[in-house]
């Protein structure tokens, strides 16, 4: 599968690192732009209040699943008239958009296979984006949770405040799991 970065930072050059060792071809486009044509998937791995600037440097993006990574920390980055970063995404890209990896620290990404199960990443998608999301989820050494369509993006996004206040209370970047009883 060719998957573009959008962003290579901690997450997108994380992300990257991992999907290459699962055979993938990765495409990195940095701050320059670049061309995303013969994708079959997309991440956006950029701050919140980049996202416009972002996306408008990278052609090739019609029809291609993008999968958006990006956190709006102080409510900030989420344009007047969306309810979420997410819902940004979509209008912009016009194609299918799944809402994921925005909640796992990718200062642990080195540790995941270190981990007795699979660590859980929540997500939501629009129908089309779902399959592909999953896989790269599972690609990631994730186990995929879903929070279903697209219409739960502003649910994961508010729940990064939850993420960070655990971790500053003293527990530091943590996996989570989520299961259903018997399968921890």
């Amino acid at each position: 599968m060719k998957i573009v970065t959008i962003g290579s930072g901690n997450v997108g050059g994380g992300l990257g690192d991992r999907w290459e060792r699962a055979g993938h071809k990765v495409v990195r486009v940095g701050r320059a732009g670049g061309d995303a044509s013969g994708a079959d998937a997309v991440l956006l791995a950029v701050p919140g209040a980049a996202v416009g600037d972002a996306v408008a440097s990278v052609t090739g993006l019609d029809a291609v699943p993008v999968i958006d990574a990006t956190n709006d920390f102080d409510g900030s980055a989420t344009p007047e008239g969306f309810d979420s970063l997410a819902a940004y995404v979509k209008s912009l890209t016009r194609g299918p958009v799944a809402k994921s990896f925005n909640l796992n620290f990718a200062r642990v990404y080195d540790r995941i296979d270190d981990q007795r199960v699979r660590p859980s990443s929540l997500y939501c998608a629009d129908e089309e984006a779902r399959e592909v999301t999953e896989r790269l989820i599972r690609d990631a050494g994730f186990e995929p949770v879903s929070a279903g369509d697209l219409s739960a993006a502003p649910l994961l996004e508010a729940h990064l405040r939850l993420m960070f206040t655990v971790n500053q209370a003293g527990l530091g970047p943590f996996f989570y799991r989520m299961a259903a009883p018997g399968e921890l």
